[in-house]
């Protein structure tokens, strides 16, 4: 097994293989593209700059002859010494001044040729006839009085073409090889480097679809890969925070179901061993704690719900100025036997869409924490606003407090600041976690803070009736 664990890891990765092929393809194609348009311009080029190179010469060549024509106003001076025709030659092309010949500018490159169709200077003995050179007519004012022939470049540097075209193809040659070589380990470092990255967000993913949420991969670099790696870790430790939640979550239900259950147990043992009477306090007792279990399933019931979106609220216009007012009003004897003071500032006629039954519900919920938590005697202070769009509801309470590092953890199902599971000073741990899903429920928001009254403060922003 760990032999193919070896081999597994050291595989090769098919997108790293797909990169180093497409890499290494394109850059072949740019070089051998590269190659035969650089050949074909030194081809053209080359050629081009030759014709334009000898009919720059010729024309020279072909004033100088003019301007001697018309001094002797004839070529009998040159028919009878044609071997001046190289001295005319490097003279008019200023080959005498340079002090270097000119591979194109040789006297046997030219020929003249009279009015009547003879050659004054013939054709050199080792070039083709007449029909291959080209021809541009010397005139003195309106008379014709001959035509110079120059040879092709294509003609005269045969040799010299072929040298130096092959000079620079052998050049490209090397600089193509040497790009593909590039190109070759280019490719395969960043096939490598991505190849070995992408191996170990694959393992790692592995590992965490097998349950192991402690993977972590390193973070390197600001490129995407690092900003994927930075999202698995979050994922990753979002996993292994909903497993530690549901594992809390599971075993602190249990607690709670526990509880009741083995009071009811002891309880109804005791009548059957004859310990305690069948009577109808005892049979009371055992309804309670009945009913102290079916609340406790019905809140579970109701956080699965809003866990699922499945949460059972109907949202309609309504007066949320009337339905705090209304249940504060009722909760006057609850509050009195809790011994807290109760101060109200309620901006009268604000309209949200919501669900009566449910705020309501949302309303015990703080009641109950209130009653539950604050010493008596202690005071409640309920505050209903508009700010911004928004309905504020503004619930304080006085001593004993929070502290400030536990308020985050409030809404957290079964969880109690002083982390005991003594019903005396509190509930099953539900009914603010019930308080936000309501909330949540409604679009609303819920925020909690250190009250001035000394103790805890509610901040709830309900999104005020639209009246488009």
């Amino acid at each position: 097994m760990a032999r193919f664990a070896a081999v597994r890891q050291w595989r090769p990765s098919r997108l790293g293989l797909k990169l180093f092929v497409i890499i290494l393809s394109v850059n072949v194609a740019i070089s051998a593209s590269m190659f035969l348009a650089v050949s074909y311009s030194i081809d053209r080029g080359f050629l081009d700059y030759l014709n334009q190179a000898q009919e720059r010469r010729a024309a020279l060549l072909a004033d100088g002859l003019v301007t001697r024509w018309e001094t002797q106003q004839s070529w009998e001076w040159l028919e009878q010494a044609p071997q001046r025709w190289p001295f005319i030659v490097r003279f008019e092309l200023g080959q005498e001044r340079r002090g270097r010949p000119s591979p194109l500018g040789e006297a046997r490159d030219f020929t003249l040729r009279a009015v009547d169709g003879h050659f004054i200077v013939p054709p050199h003995s080792d070039h083709r006839g007449a029909g291959s050179w080209q021809w541009l007519t010397l005139r003195s004012g309106e008379t014709t009085i001959g035509s110079l022939g120059f040879r092709p470049p294509r003609e005269m540097m045969e040799h010299m073409e072929s040298r130096f075209l092959e000079r620079q193809q052998r050049n490209l040659v090397l600089i193509v090889i040497s790009l593909c070589v590039a190109s070759l380990l280019l490719a395969g470092g960043l096939s490598w480097w991505l190849g070995r990255r992408t191996r170990a967000l694959a393992g790692a993913t592995l590992r965490l679809t097998e349950g192991d949420y402690r993977t972590r991969l390193p973070e390197r670099g600001r490129d995407e890969l690092s900003r994927l790696a930075r999202d698995f870790n979050v994922l990753a430790a979002t996993l292994e925070a909903s497993r530690d939640a549901r594992a809390r979550w599971v075993s602190d239900t249990a607690h709670e179901l526990r509880t009741p259950l083995a009071v009811l147990r002891g309880e109804i043992e005791a009548m059957q061993d004859g310990i305690r009477p069948l009577n109808q306090e005892n049979l009371g007792s055992l309804a309670q704690e009945v009913g102290q279990l079916e609340r406790l399933v019905t809140d579970l019931r109701l956080l699965s719900q809003s866990d699922a979106g499945a949460l059972d609220i109907q949202l309609a216009p309504m007066d949320l100025s009337d339905c705090l007012t209304n249940r504060l009003d009722d909760a006057d004897r609850w509050l009195a036997d809790s011994g807290l003071t109760l101060v109200t500032h309620i901006e009268p006629g604000i309209m949200i869409r919501g669900d009566a039954q449910r705020l309501r519900q949302l309303w015990n919920n703080l009641l109950d924490n209130s009653c539950a938590y604050t010493q008596p005697p202690g005071d409640l202070k309920v505050t209903l606003t508009r700010h911004k769009g928004s309905a504020v509801v503004s619930w304080e309470d006085s001593a004993p407090g929070v502290p400030e590092g536990e308020l985050a953890r409030l809404t957290e199902r079964l969880y109690r600041v002083e982390g005991s599971r003594n019903r005396a000073s509190g509930g099953s741990g539900l009914g603010l976690s019930i308080a936000s899903a309501l909330v949540n429920a409604h679009g609303a928001t819920l925020s909690p803070s250190i009250s001035t009254l000394g103790g805890l403060r509610w901040t709830l922003q309900f999104p005020l009736l639209s009246h488009d």
